[in-house]
């Protein structure tokens, strides 16, 4: 038997016919072409990067990824230089290879820029809108969201369908009857302050229904609105024939957001419950802090007649959080409760007892220390878990925008596990603060007369309403634009907003639950008197006369108009004053 025919492919070595030929080749075939197997202790022949000369290292470009057509050719007995030379018959693009002290550094070829789709304009164009719409009829055909079942066994069905994208994030969820809204933009915009990408869903849209599903503070394009409903459609409709009564849009409009933040991925979601909680549609979530804000009475045909009842069903968002599978390990779980009624506060406590939740409240664990008027918002002073945060400037008015701060504060300690010793940044809560938006709360649209919009919809938030216009600003004639919607309590409503409006004028929007302006003002008169009220049959109309009356005045630098009522009338005026939804 011959040396060639006893050596196996796995033990040959190089013949010195074969080693000489590489090194005529040049440089790239060095003596030591060579590695030895660590447990046969035969030698390969194998060419690694280390081989290699800077010229063929330069050469190589992003062929020095793959340098296994390299060792294939060596193997096969061709010259190292062929294959650079065939490596490279197309031009490759990439830097230059160097080789240092520190090892090698190799360009990343991105390609040519015609190689990739440019992204998607943000411009929203007719088309776009159009889509939007159909989208917008397709939905409306369901269940409105003053509609409910109680259960989330659709909900639950459907997360299942689509993977569970409610758990591939944390989440803080808010319930509470009023400041909901802007609590979960203070908490957005401070988690934005610290570097995380956000995800916020709030109900109900004031112009544009994007403005429910918000990637990183912006409402999501309504390509991506129409996109996320194609999606999940084959899957919600699958959960309709299941179940006996079909998905409402409310249900549907909360799996969008969920998986909109699935897809985009975000860090941290801000949940706004839509009514309630125990059995609302954004309940599928297992948040890592449930937050309640004041409890009042609102919705008593689902949520009950007493505050006790309504705060049994808004603490529901308040869940145990133990992992079965690891008791050894406590759960983070955290209840920030705002101020409450004593009655409201007892219920929330005894859930929390229930679910083992620790518990911060306001007014006992944080608070807001201090408050000033300021140009533009107010001045605070507010007291955290973990310390006190001064001169923080918020650009919202009203001393309940100040108690729905330090709720905000609150929450972000808690997610972040802040306390004392452990206190968040001050400059970046300050950022985080400073940069609020909140459209429709209090919101200034018309210097003269001074002009407010405010989305204030129940008699809590319309007095609320009415103690931040007394207090930050020093109106002499104040004129009222309100339109309410007809399931609400318009005379509570207007009750809270006499003591602070010299004249009403009652309209009606074009929501077919609007109240007619005309029962309306009926009601107003029982309150303001014949003298103080006024008709107008649509908003455009109220507000040009709301105008005129403040300025039928000889000292107009005190007067001012407030549109006030609903959530579709504060809308419907910021439309009116040509504000972009946000």
């Amino acid at each position: 038997m011959s040396q060639e025919e006893e050596q196996t492919p796995e033990t040959r070595s190089t013949t010195p016919q074969d080693s000489a030929g590489a090194q005529e080749a040049g440089s790239a075939a060095p003596d030591s072409l060579t590695t030895r197997d660590s447990e046969s202790g035969n030698q390969d022949d194998v060419l690694g990067l280390e081989d290699l000369n800077p010229e063929h290292l330069r050469a190589l470009g992003e062929e020095a990824f793959a340098p296994d057509a390299l060792v294939d050719s060596t193997l096969r007995g061709l010259d190292p230089d062929e294959t650079l030379a065939a490596l490279h018959e197309e031009d490759s693009g990439a830097g230059e290879v160097t080789l240092d002290e520190s090892g090698l550094k190799l360009p990343i070829d991105l390609g040519r820029e015609d190689d990739y789709e440019k992204p998607a304009s943000d411009e929203v164009t007719p088309q776009d809108l159009q889509a939007l719409l159909e989208v917008e009829a397709e939905l409306d055909k369901r269940w409105p969201e003053t509609k409910i079942d109680p259960t989330l066994e659709r909900m639950e069905l459907l997360m299942d369908l689509l993977g569970n994208p409610e758990r591939s994030f944390p989440a803080i969820h808010v319930a509470g009857t009023n400041g909901k809204t802007s609590t979960v933009r203070m908490i957005e915009s401070l988690m934005r302050a610290f570097h995380r990408r956000t995800g916020r869903t709030t109900s109900p849209h004031l112009q544009l229904a994007t403005e429910r599903i918000a990637i990183d503070g912006a409402p999501i394009h309504p390509r991506d609105y129409v996109r996320v409903w194609r999606e999940i459609q084959p899957y919600v409709e699958m959960v309709d024939a299941k179940s006996d009564v079909p998905m409402s849009k409310f249900e549907v409009l909360s799996a969008m957001a969920y998986a909109a933040f699935a897809d985009a991925p975000v860090d941290v979601a801000c949940v706004e419950v839509g009514m309630g909680g125990r059995w609302d549609a954004t309940n599928v979530i297992n948040s890592d802090i449930a937050v309640i804000m004041p409890i009042g009475l609102d919705h008593t045909d689902y949520l009950g007649n007493t505050i006790e009842e309504i705060a049994a069903e808004k603490a529901g968002i308040i869940k145990s959080r133990w992992d079965a599978e690891d008791l050894l390990t406590p759960p983070d779980n955290v209840a920030i409760v705002a101020q409450q009624e004593p009655g409201a506060l007892r219920v929330v406590l005894e859930r929390a007892v229930e679910c083992d939740a620790q518990v911060a409240r306001a007014g006992s664990e944080f608070g807001v220390i201090s408050s000033t008027i300021a140009v533009g918002g107010q001045q605070l002073n507010l007291r955290g878990l973990a310390g006190d945060y001064e001169d923080i400037f918020l650009p919202l008015s009203g001393e309940h925008q100040a108690a729905n701060a330090a709720v905000a504060l609150a929450a972000v300690e808690a997610f972040f596990g802040a306390g004392p010793g452990r206190q968040l940044d001050l400059d970046t809560v300050r950022q985080g603060f400073a940069q609020v938006q909140s459209p429709g709360r209090l919101e200034r649209v018309r210097s003269t007369p001074t002009t407010f919009i405010d989305a204030a919809h129940n008699p809590h938030g319309a007095k609320a309403l009415g103690e931040a216009l007394e207090r930050d600003f020093e109106f002499r004639r104040l004129i009222a634009v309100v339109g309410v919607l007809g399931d609400k309590d318009a005379r509570g409503i207007l009750s809270a907003l006499e003591p602070h409006v010299a004249e009403i004028v009652c309209t009606q929007t074009t929501s077919p639950r609007a109240l007619d302006a005309y029962d309306l003002a009926e009601y107003a008169r029982e309150i303001f008197g014949e003298e103080r009220v006024h008709v107008a049959e649509v908003l455009p109309s109220a507000v040009e006369l709301a105008v005129e009356l403040a300025e039928d005045t000889d000292v107009q630098s005190g007067s001012g108009v407030v549109i006030t009522g609903s959530v579709v009338t504060a809308g419907e005026a910021r439309t009116l004053f040509g504000k972009d939804p946000a």
